[in-house]
């Protein structure tokens, strides 16, 4: 029997299919160098505008007066054209599009190399490069290498002070850099089900910081909740009996709180391992962990303390802002000291609103620490919100099992 990833792109593993892409998606940085090959292949007009999206997230507010000009050129294209359009503060691309955007069974295009955190709802979703992406825009199809697929079965439960930052930094590492290369990782089994969409994310999210193509979730009756919230009433996806390349397991009960020292992502270990190392920053965001739940985790455990070292809060969405101000988790988060900047990216891609200086250390709950992503000579730890959060309390890499609050 098929594959999830066979069965959406309708053929098998190591065969070349054309297919039509349900959404494509580039941002202010991915979408400036497919403009100018869109311009090169002198084309007009967008075969399917109503399935593509512009998305500004990366560097917004605009930076320097080079990166306003290039976002006002983007703006007037993606205006013209009558496709999706998300000006600086609506959010993350990942993000928005996980907003009720992304069905179950669909192709997910986007000019970003993490486009597959939409895996989690049962869809094929994948990176390209800007000409891909320009070549989207004019014929509304793509051709894909069906890839093999990699299951990684979970099983039990998270529990304690682990999340499911530390299961992807825990798959990641047992897979390496590229254990996954070109491959759809397909995540099942009884541990799979227990876990939330916003959990499912995560996990999808980091599947290339494995080389993975897509890393995909089968639709279940929790997928079908939360997109019901978004007016959408989806079928669940039956997994039968698939022919995979290999299987791997992960038992989520044995998750503990991980750390992933630079700079590579696939070295994580229990955080004991690097605690007191003294941080100059703690940042809390990113299409990894930037959702309303990460930002609550976080939330409660500084409530009504004060972080000792400089602290950014990042939401990932506008939507993932008013909630946080609604539920009064905002207010948590200030109260404590931290500073919360405007969603989108923020420092992740170490373009601005939290870069790092030379010879400064971070703890991030982003997915990359690679050499000087957020900064030239500085160094980074991977971890979780509620690792970061009692970080931040203790001005150093500690362990939130150290001030865990059920």
């Amino acid at each position: 029997m098929p594959t999830l990833a066979e069965e959406i792109l309708g053929g098998p593993a190591g065969s070349y299919v054309d297919r039509a892409v349900d959404h494509g998606f580039a941002h202010d940085g991915t979408g400036v160098l497919a403009l100018e090959a869109w311009q090169q292949m002198g084309m007009d007009a967008p075969a399917a505008p109503d399935r593509l999206a512009m998305i500004f997230d990366h560097i917004t507010p605009a930076n320097t007066g080079t990166t306003a000009t290039l976002q006002a050129e983007l703006r007037v294209f993606a205006k013209k054209t009558g496709m999706y359009f998300s000006d600086g503060g609506g959010g993350i691309c990942h993000q928005i599009m996980s907003e009720g955007r992304v069905l179950p069974g669909e192709v997910v295009v986007g000019a970003d190399s993490h486009s597959c955190t939409m895996g989690a709802f049962g869809a094929f979703a994948t990176g390209v490069g800007a000409t891909d992406m320009a070549a989207i825009w004019a014929s509304g199809l793509t051709w894909f290498r069906v890839p093999e697929t990699l299951a990684i079965r979970l099983e039990g439960h998270l529990s304690g002070a682990a999340e499911a930052k530390d299961a992807a930094l825990a798959y990641v590492r047992d897979l390496g850099m590229d254990g996954g290369t070109y491959r759809a990782l397909e995540f099942i089994g009884d541990g799979a089900g227990s876990l939330s969409m916003e959990d499912r994310l995560t996990l999808s999210n980091m599947a290339v910081e494995a080389g993975a193509k897509a890393g995909m979730f089968y639709a279940d009756e929790t997928t079908r909740s939360f997109l019901a919230g978004y007016g959408h009433d989806v079928a669940v996806q039956q997994q039968t009996d698939p022919r995979y390349e290999t299987e791997v397991t992960l038992d989520l009960s044995d998750v503990v709180p991980l750390v992933t020292p630079p700079h590579r992502v696939d070295r994580a270990v229990p955080v004991e391992k690097y605690a007191g190392i003294v941080l100059d920053q703690v940042f809390v965001g990113t299409c990894t962990n930037g959702r309303f739940g990460d930002l609550e985790r976080f939330g409660r455990m500084v409530r009504g303390k004060q972080v000792k070292v400089r602290t950014i809060v990042v939401p990932a969405s506008r939507a993932v802002l008013a909630q946080c101000i609604a539920s009064g988790v905002l207010s948590w988060i200030v109260d404590a000291g931290c500073t919360v900047g405007p969603p989108g990216c923020g420092p992740c891609l170490g373009a601005h609103m939290g870069v790092l200086g030379e010879g400064e250390v971070a703890l991030s709950t982003a997915n990359r620490n690679f050499r000087n992503r957020m900064g030239v000579g500085a160094e980074y730890y991977l971890a979780s919100p509620q690792t970061a959060a009692a970080s931040a309390l203790a001005g150093a890499i500690a362990s939130p099992e150290d001030v865990y609050e059920r």
